[in-house]
C-alpha cells in the first residue's frame, strides 16, 4: 500500500474528524499483545493463529464464531467487556513515529466521537487511541518473543474446536492453536522456573484457561437464535 493513500493526522486539517465504534460489531477475531492477556482473558477466548501471508503466529481474542459476527456486543453494537487495543486504534497507524490515517476507512464515515475538542485538544477518545497505538507498538515485538519462546519448547499445538447449535448447525473453527498444558507440565523444573521468572508461565496459564470462554460464545449464539436474532 503506497503512502499516497495515507494522511498524517493534524489538528487543523482534521479538526472536525470523528471516529465510529460500531464497526466492532462485525469483528469476530481481534489481535492481542501479551500485555492484554490478563484483561482480555476475563471476557474472551484467547487463541493463536497464523498470519495468512507470512505464516507467523500471533494471538487474538475470539469475539464470534463466524466472520462478520461479534457475540460480545450489547444492543448498541459496542463491546460489553474489555476493548482490545487493535479495536481502539482501528483506522489509525504509526508510521515513523507519526499517527497516520486512511480517510476512506469506514471508521471515519461520520456519526462517531470527535478526536479534538473546540480548543484543538485531544478528546478522551483520541487519548485512548494514542495509548492503544503505543501499546501495540511495544506489544508486537513482545508477541514475537513470546511465540519464539513457546515454539522453542514445542508448547504451541493445534486445537480442535467443533461447536453444535440448537438450530442443528455444526461449526468447525480451523487454523487455531493453543498452549499445551500437558507439554508444559512435562518440562524440566529448571525450564519451568525460567518461564515463571520471565512471565511466560503466567501468560501460558492465562491463555489456556481462557479457552473455556468458547462455551460462553456458543451459549450466547444459541440465545440469539432462540430470540430470533440469528447468528
Amino acid at each position: 500500500m503506497s503512502m499516497e493513500q495515507w494522511e498524517r493526522l493534524e489538528t487543523e486539517r482534521h479538526a472536525e474528524l470523528t471516529v465510529a465504534r460500531t464497526l466492532e460489531s462485525q469483528r469476530h477475531f481481534v489481535q492481542l499483545v501479551p500485555s492484554e492477556f490478563a484483561a482480555a482473558a476475563l471476557h474472551y477466548p484467547i487463541l493463536f493463529t497464523k498470519h495468512p501471508e507470512t505464516g507467523a503466529f500471533f494471538a487474538g481474542a475470539i469475539l464470534g464464531v463466524k466472520p462478520g459476527e461479534n457475540l460480545c456486543t450489547g444492543e448498541d453494537g459496542l463491546l460489553t467487556g474489555y476493548r482490545p487495543a487493535d479495536l481502539e486504534r482501528h483506522g489509525f497507524f504509526l508510521v515513523e513515529g507519526e499517527i497516520v490515517i486512511r480517510r476512506d476507512d469506514p471508521v471515519f464515515a461520520g456519526g462517531g466521537q470527535p478526536l479534538f475538542d473546540a480548543g484543538g485538544e485531544a478528546t478522551p477518545t483520541f487519548q485512548r487511541i494514542r495509548r492503544a497505538l503505543g501499546q501495540l507498538q511495544a506489544g508486537l515485538p513482545e508477541t514475537e518473543r513470546l511465540v519464539a519462546r513457546l515454539l522453542a519448547l514445542t508448547l504451541i499445538e493445534p486445537i480442535d474446536v467443533t461447536l453444535h447449535f440448537d438450530d442443528g448447525e455444526r461449526l468447525v473453527l480451523d487454523g487455531l492453536y493453543t498452549i499445551s498444558l500437558d507439554a508444559l507440565h512435562e518440562l524440566p523444573d529448571a525450564e519451568v522456573l525460567a518461564l515463571f521468572r520471565d512471565g511466560t508461565l503466567h501468560l501460558a496459564y492465562t491463555q489456556a484457561q481462557s479457552v473455556g470462554h468458547l462455551r460462553t460464545l456458543a451459549a450466547r449464539r444459541n440465545a440469539r437464535l432462540a430470540a430470533g436474532l440469528g447468528g
